[in-house]
C-alpha cells in the first residue's frame, strides 16, 4: 500500500513540476551590477510607457515615441524615426513611425535585429504586456550589453515598430522601404498575448528549421519553452506577428518569444503594469541575454536549410531530431507493438477477454471525456451567459475551469476502469491505449510531423508493457519513475491548449487527460481502490466548480467588458445607439429604451466576428461632420479618374471605407500611395458581405485623399464611416463614467462616435 501511495505521489509531483521547471523565479529580479539585466530597471520602462492608452494616432502614442528615443540616446545610440505609408493584408492603411537604432559590429555588415512594437491595441488597452514588456526587455537588455563594453562581431539593429496592432504595418514599412532591411539576417521578436505565464519560443523559418533549432540550442537559454507542435499549430491560426512580415516579404528568419497566459487581460484596459507577471518578464530576459551575446557574434548567413527538425524542451534542455526520422520511428513503434502482442500471446498468459475489456474501457473513457469537453464550454455559457461578454473566450476564472475539467476527466477514467479492473490484468488493459497511441503516431507522421515527439511517451509505455508481460509483480515505484517523461511532456499541453485557444477547446484537455491516463496504466492499473480515487477526483472537481462559481460574477478585480457607440447616419439623417453586449447593464441599458424598427448593418471588422446586438434611436447631437469633396473628375479614353478628399472637422481616429464595386476599380491610391485590393487576406475577401476597401488610421491629423479610376459606364459609390474614440470625453453626450466593475469591451470599435456617409462617384 505504501509503495502505491509513493507511486501516486511521484506522478502528482511530476505534474506539478512540469508547470514550474521552465519558469525563472527571481533570477533577474535584482541585479548586483550594471552589467546584468535588472527586472527593476526594466519594469520602470513598463510603468513609464503604460500610463495611458497609446494606440496609433492617440496623444500618448507620440509621448511614447519621445520616451523610447530618449532612452536609446542615453545608451549612446543615435535613434531615427522611419515614416512611411503601409497598406496591410488586413486592409489597414496608416502612416507608421518606426523607431530605429543600430550598433555597429567589428567585422560585418550583417545584422541581428531586436524587434518589438510600441503601439497598444485600440482603443482602451494600456499595453503593459503587449508589447511594452518587449520594449522594456530590449531597452534593459541593450543597456546591460553595452555596459560590458564588448564589441559585437555583427551589427545589431533595434526596431521598435509601429502599427503592429493594426496589421503589422510598421514591420511592412521597414521590410519594404528601409535600406537596412537587406542587412538583417536574423530577428529576435518579443511579443505578448496575455500578461503572465511562460514565454514560448516560436520560430519563423522560410524553408527548413534545422539550422535555427541548432543555433537556438547552441545559444543555450536557461529556460527554453519550445516545441515544433506549437509552431505547427501557430501556422494554422490567424495570429501573425511582425516577424511573419519579415519571413514572408523579406525572406528573413527569426524567433518569436511570446507569453499567452492570463489571456483575459489581452488588449483590455487591464493590460497594466500591476498585472504583468514579474517572472514572465524575467523569462523574456532569460531568452534575450544569451541569444544576444550568441547571435551578435555568430555566422548569421548559416541559417538556411531544407531540412525540418522535430524539437521540444525538457528539464534537461532542448532536444531535436530530423523529420526524416518521424515515419521510420512510427513504423518501428508499430512493429515493436505487434511483436509485443505476439510474444504475449505465445509465451505468457494473456487473456483475450481482458484485452477486449481494455478496449471497451479506453474507448468509453475517450467518448465520455470527449463529450464532457465538447459540451463543456457550451454548458458554461448556458449557465453563465455573462461569459459571452469576454470575447477572448477565456474568463477570469478560466484556470479553475481547466482544473475542474481535468479532475472530472480523471474521475471518469478511474470510475470506468474500476468496472473492468481485475487482479493482474493491467498488461491486458494497456493494449488498447498503446494501440490508439500507435495509430496517433502514424497519423502524426503523415499529417502533423511537428507533434511527433509524442512518440517518446509511447515508446516508454511500450517498454513498460514489455516489463509487465514478463514480470507479475514489477516495482510500482520504478514504473512510476519510468513514466515521468510521459507526464512531463504531455501535462503541459493539457493546460496550454485551452489557454492558447480559449475554453471552447477544453475538449483538447479532456481527451489528453484520457490519453495520458492510458499511458500511465502500468502504474494506475495496479491501484485497486480506483473508486476511491474516482470519488476523490470527483469531489475535487466539485470543489473547483464551486470555487469557479463563486468567482463567476463581475467585480473590480474581474470587471465586465461592455460597450456603447453613437452613430450619426448622414445619408438617412438618423442617429442611433449601438452595443455589442449580449446583456446590457446599469451603465448602458438606459440608452436602449427605444429600439430601432429597422436594424443597422455595420461591419467594421472584428477578430471574433462580433456585431452590434442592441440598437436604439438616439437624439441628434450637434457634430462637426467630415467634408467630402471631389477635386478631380475627368474621363480619358473611356476611363474615369476621380479624386476625393475627406477633411476632418473634429478629432478622428479611423476612417473605414466600403464599396460593392471593389473589383471594378482599375486603380486606387490613398494619399498618393497605390494599393492593391488583391493583397487583402483571403479570409477577408471571402467573407460574405465584406466589401472593405481600407481602414485609414489618422496620424498627425492628415486628411484622406483618394484617387481612383474605373470604366466611365459605371457609377461606383463608397460608404465611409469615420470613428472618433471621444464618446466618453465629449461633453455633448454627457456619458457617465463606468463603475470600477466595468471596462471597455476590446477587439471592437467602442466608446466611439461614428459618422456614416455614402459618396456616389
Amino acid at each position: 500500500m505504501l509503495k502505491k501511495i509513493i507511486a501516486l505521489l511521484i506522478l502528482a509531483l511530476s505534474v506539478y513540476y512540469s508547470f514550474t521547471y521552465h519558469m525563472p523565479s527571481g533570477d533577474y529580479n535584482e541585479s548586483p551590477n550594471l552589467q546584468s539585466f535588472s527586472n527593476e530597471r526594466a519594469f520602470a520602462h513598463v510603468e513609464a510607457l503604460s500610463r495611458k492608452e497609446h494606440y496609433v494616432g492617440s496623444n500618448h502614442h507620440q509621448d511614447n515615441i519621445n520616451y523610447i528615443v530618449s532612452e536609446l540616446k542615453k545608451l549612446g545610440l543615435t535613434p531615427e524615426i522611419q515614416e512611411g505609408y503601409s497598406y496591410s493584408a488586413w486592409g489597414s492603411f496608416v502612416k507608421t513611425k518606426n523607431i530605429l537604432a543600430r550598433i555597429k559590429g567589428t567585422s560585418s555588415t550583417d545584422a541581428l535585429m531586436l524587434l518589438t512594437h510600441y503601439d497598444s491595441a485600440p482603443h482602451s488597452s494600456y499595453g503593459a504586456s503587449d508589447a511594452t514588456s518587449g520594449v522594456a526587455t530590449i531597452l534593459e537588455g541593450l543597456r546591460a550589453f553595452i555596459a560590458k563594453k564588448t564589441k559585437p562581431k555583427n551589427d545589431i539593429i533595434v526596431l521598435i515598430s509601429d502599427a503592429e496592432e493594426l496589421g503589422l504595418n510598421g514591420a511592412r514599412t521597414f521590410v519594404n522601404q528601409h535600406q537596412w532591411a537587406k542587412d538583417v539576417k536574423l530577428v529576435l521578436n518579443f511579443e505578448a498575448r496575455g500578461s503572465g505565464g511562460p514565454s514560448f519560443m516560436i520560430m519563423e523559418a522560410n524553408n527548413g528549421n534545422s539550422k535555427l533549432v541548432e543555433a537556438f540550442t547552441e545559444a543555450n537559454p536557461k529556460y527554453p519553452v519550445a516545441t515544433s507542435l506549437a509552431y505547427s499549430i501557430y501556422k494554422l491560426l490567424p495570429n501573425d506577428t511582425d516577424l511573419t512580415v519579415f519571413r514572408k516579404e523579406g525572406a528573413i528568419q527569426g524567433f518569436n518569444f511570446a507569453f499567452i497566459d492570463d489571456h483575459y487581460d489581452y488588449h483590455t484596459a487591464l493590460d497594466i503594469p500591476e498585472r504583468l507577471d514579474n517572472n514572465t518578464l524575467s523569462h523574456q530576459a532569460s531568452y534575450l541575454m544569451p541569444l544576444l551575446y550568441h547571435f551578435s557574434n555568430a555566422n548569421l548567413n548559416n541559417f538556411k536549410s531544407e531540412e525540418d527538425w522535430v524539437y521540444f524542451n525538457s528539464p534537461f534542455g532542448m532536444h531535436h531530431y530530423p523529420f526524416s526520422w518521424v515515419l521510420p520511428l512510427a513504423i518501428l513503434l508499430s512493429i515493436l507493438f505487434v511483436l509485443a502482442l505476439v510474444i504475449s500471446l505465445r509465451k505468457y498468459s494473456f487473456k483475450a477477454k481482458q484485452v477486449a475489456n481494455g478496449f471497451i474501457a479506453f474507448i468509453g473513457v475517450l467518448v465520455v471525456n470527449g463529450l464532457i469537453g465538447f459540451f463543456g464550454w457550451k454548458t458554461l455559457l448556458a449557465l453563465y451567459p455573462n461569459y459571452k461578454e469576454i470575447l477572448q473566450g477565456f474568463p477570469y476564472n478560466g484556470h479553475l475551469y481547466i482544473a475542474f475539467f481535468v479532475c472530472l476527466s480523471l474521475a471518469t477514467c478511474f470510475a470506468i476502469y474500476k468496472k473492468y479492473y481485475q487482479k493482474e490484468n493491467t498488461k491486458e488493459l494497456l493494449v488498447a491505449p498503446l494501440f490508439f497511441w500507435v495509430v496517433i503516431n502514424l497519423m502524426v507522421a503523415w499529417y502533423l510531423k511537428g507533434a511527433s515527439f509524442l512518440i517518446i511517451p509511447t515508446f516508454i509505455a511500450l517498454g513498460l508493457f514489455y516489463i509487465l508481460i514478463q514480470k507479475k509483480k514489477p516495482s510500482i515505484v520504478l514504473l512510476a519513475l519510468l513514466s515521468l517523461p510521459a507526464v512531463i511532456i504531455i501535462s503541459q499541453f493539457i493546460v496550454q491548449f485551452p489557454i492558447a485557444l480559449g475554453l471552447k477547446m477544453i475538449v483538447s484537455s479532456t481527451i489528453l487527460v484520457s490519453l495520458l491516463f492510458g499511458l500511465l496504466l502500468p502504474v494506475l492499473g495496479f491501484i485497486r481502490r480506483k473508486l476511491v480515487l474516482a470519488l476523490f477526483s470527483f469531489l475535487s472537481a466539485i470543489i473547483l466548480f464551486v470555487s469557479a462559481h463563486t468567482t463567476s460574477s463581475f467585480n473590480e478585480q474581474r470587471p465586465k467588458p461592455n460597450s456603447l457607440v453613437y452613430l450619426h447616419d448622414m445619408d438617412k439623417q438618423q442617429q442611433a445607439w449601438l452595443s455589442y453586449d449580449h446583456s446590457l447593464d446599469d451603465w448602458n441599458k438606459s440608452f436602449f429604451n427605444n429600439p430601432l424598427k429597422d436594424s443597422i448593418s455595420i461591419n467594421l471588422g472584428s477578430k471574433y466576428g462580433t456585431s452590434f446586438i442592441h440598437q436604439a434611436k438616439a437624439k441628434p447631437i450637434a457634430l462637426k461632420t467630415p467634408i467630402f469633396s471631389i477635386t478631380k473628375d475627368t474621363v480619358v479614353n473611356g476611363e474615369r479618374i476621380v479624386r476625393l478628399c475627406v477633411a476632418h472637422q473634429r478629432s478622428t481616429s479611423t476612417i473605414y471605407a466600403f464599396s460593392k464595386q471593389r473589383e471594378q476599380f482599375n486603380s486606387f491610391t490613398i494619399n498618393n500611395i497605390a494599393i492593391d485590393f488583391n493583397t487583402l487576406s483571403e479570409s477577408k475577401i471571402a467573407k460574405k458581405g465584406d466589401y472593405s476597401l481600407f481602414s485609414y488610421w489618422v496620424v498627425d491629423n492628415e486628411p484622406l485623399e483618394i484617387t481612383c479610376s474605373f470604366n466611365d459606364t459605371i457609377y461606383p459609390s463608397i460608404e465611409f464611416i469615420t470613428v472618433s474614440h471621444d464618446l466618453m470625453s465629449n461633453s455633448s453626450f454627457n456619458i457617465p463614467e463606468r463603475t470600477k466593475e466595468m471596462i471597455p469591451k476590446p477587439f471592437v470599435v467602442n466608446d466611439a462616435v461614428m459618422i456614416k456617409k455614402t459618396v456616389k462617384l
